[in-house]
């Protein structure tokens, strides 16, 4: 009986370490209201996307050990008037695709696809709304 027990505590310690495990990896930090630039990571671990919080430019940020890092733009188009831009508007969220985000306007909620590339002529930004 003591060994069924004792069996039990280490499958439910196991089965509850590997879901928070889980849960912490696919969580999204919240975004803050006070910073105009946020660096998102994709899933290259060479790759992220700036994205201004304010009018929703972005640009692709790539380093890597040797000497080709860069930064290019992925969409400069300001996504709101001048007046109507503030801090932390817009927001990147992850999809399961690892070339793919969804650019949200938090006031609004207008969205966007956003998708990443290597090659300047896959870089895309749609509106879905």
């Amino acid at each position: 009986m003591k060994k069924i027990i004792i069996s039990l505590l280490i499958v439910l310690a196991t089965t509850t370490a590997f879901a928070q495990n889980q849960t912490t990896s696919m969580s999204i930090v919240s975004p803050d209201s006070g910073i105009v630039y946020r660096l998102f990571s994709t899933q290259n671990k060479w790759t992220y996307i700036k994205l201004n919080t304010r009018n929703g430019q972005m640009w692709q940020v790539q380093y890597s050990l040797e000497d080709n890092n860069m930064e290019v733009p992925l969409s400069l188009v300001t996504r709101v008037s001048k007046e109507n831009e503030k801090n932390g508007r817009f927001f990147l969220y992850p999809t399961q695709n690892i070339w793919n985000f969804i650019l949200l306007d938090q006031l609004d909620g207008r969205v966007w696809q956003v998708q990443w590339s290597a090659e300047e002529k896959n870089r895309i930004v749609i509106q879905i709304n």
